[in-house]
């Protein structure tokens, strides 16, 4: 399947989801100071020259699709496609294409990093519209979403969208849900990418 990158903007009703650029880095590398945030993410805590690499490298990767989220109300001035506007930056959503056996899954993650900004419902309208996004331009039939057993707002979260349980990891202490794209979920996601603004 052909996973030619492009680059587009996607405005929601409270986010705005952005390709993520060099001049989020720093702010990205701040929050990744939080042990909480590691811990949460899986992540290893990096130096802000890796922190870089990492971005170059996540946008050259055709598996892997990275938005920071903004959120709407926080943007300064009018939003213009192809500014980092780096003073709206919430958190963001990932998705990584990375099961040989299937092309058509995705495993999905969101990070609302700004805890004034967690409990406004960014992170559902985030998730919902990665997955109309990648259903739309990657042809995904299958979301999948791992999350730490203590992480019940995420989990929470990825119930009401319906997600289901698929299996548990005891050495990982980890809930892995997955949400099937039925012809039905499809036109009810497909709406949510009305607004995508490419970049040339």
């Amino acid at each position: 399947m052909e996973k030619q990158k492009m680059e587009v903007s996607l405005e929601g009703e409270r986010v705005v989801l952005v390709p993520y650029m060099k001049e989020h880095v720093p702010k990205y590398h701040e929050w990744m100071q939080d042990p909480a945030l590691l811990q949460a993410t899986g992540s290893e805590p990096l130096s802000l020259d890796q922190e870089y690499q990492m971005q170059l490298s996540w946008n050259q990767d055709p598996f892997k699709r990275t938005f920071i989220v903004l959120d709407k109300h926080l943007v300064v001035g009018d939003f213009t496609h192809g500014d980092p506007h780096v003073e709206a930056m919430v958190g963001d959503v990932n998705i990584y294409m990375n099961d040989p056996d299937d092309p058509q899954m995705a495993e999905i993650e969101i990070m609302i990093a700004e805890q004034k900004c967690r409990g406004k419902g960014l992170g559902k309208e985030s998730v919902l519209m990665m997955m109309a996004f990648a259903v739309k331009n990657l042809g995904i039939h299958i979301f999948r979403a791992k999350i730490g057993e203590s992480n019940s707002a995420s989990l929470n979260m990825f119930r009401k969208l319906g997600f289901e349980e698929t299996s548990y990891s005891e050495i990982f202490q980890e809930v892995t849900l997955e949400l099937q794209v039925t012809k039905a979920k499809q036109e009810e996601l497909l709406p949510l990418v009305g607004n995508v603004v490419s970049h040339t």
